[in-house]
């Protein structure tokens, strides 16, 4: 079967996606929840106010793709294909995500919500959480280094399982790292 080949085009409300290779788009307000976008390449590609929820994505490429205002619960991440995965994520909603075994360095989440999203085994060095809830995120044996959390919150990260060094955290987000040990901090 044929690949199409799409450059430099905007998609408005669409529903459906030809399978193919998609380079330099936008996608505005379009519905792709449920939707089968396995083998589909992304490359320079932005999408706004759009619905991936429980999109499949085994072998998906996604370079250097934005998300900004996107609704993209129960997303499989680890099966996309891992040749230069990088995206970033602006006031998103990612919970019930997975990110296992990726590696996704210096991304960047800004404004987003990761409820319950699973990092477990991920390589996030150098990447940005910025205002960020984390709320039942799981980071187990997870690279965290040179990591910014600095205005995240709700995070639960266990420092003797997961790869640290050089991450920055808030004195008000030390609780997240205390947490295994059942202490109080207060002020």
């Amino acid at each position: 079967m044929e690949e199409t080949y799409f450059h430099d085009e905007t998609f408005e409300r669409i529903t459906t996606l030809a399978i193919g290779e998609y380079e330099n788009c936008t996608f505005n307000n379009c519905n792709f929840e449920n939707l089968n976008l396995s083998g589909i390449k992304f490359t320079d590609c932005i999408f706004n106010g759009s619905n991936l929820s429980l999109a499949k994505l085994s072998k998906t490429a996604f370079r250097e793709v934005k998300f900004k205002d996107c609704k993209m619960l129960g997303l499989r991440f680890d099966t996309c294909s891992e040749f230069g995965l990088s995206f970033s994520f602006e006031t998103c909603q990612l919970n019930h995500s997975s990110f296992y075994k990726t590696k996704i360095k210096n991304t960047i989440f800004k404004n987003t919500l990761l409820f319950e999203t699973d990092f477990a085994e991920c390589d996030l060095t150098g990447a940005k959480f910025e205002n960020c809830d984390l709320a039942g995120a799981s980071f187990d044996g997870t690279k965290l280094e040179k990591v910014n959390f600095l205005t995240a919150f709700n995070y639960t990260i266990n420092p003797e399982t997961n790869q640290i060094k050089k991450a920055k955290f808030s004195s008000s987000g030390l609780e997240g790292l205390l947490r295994k040990y059942d202490i109080i901090v207060e002020g």
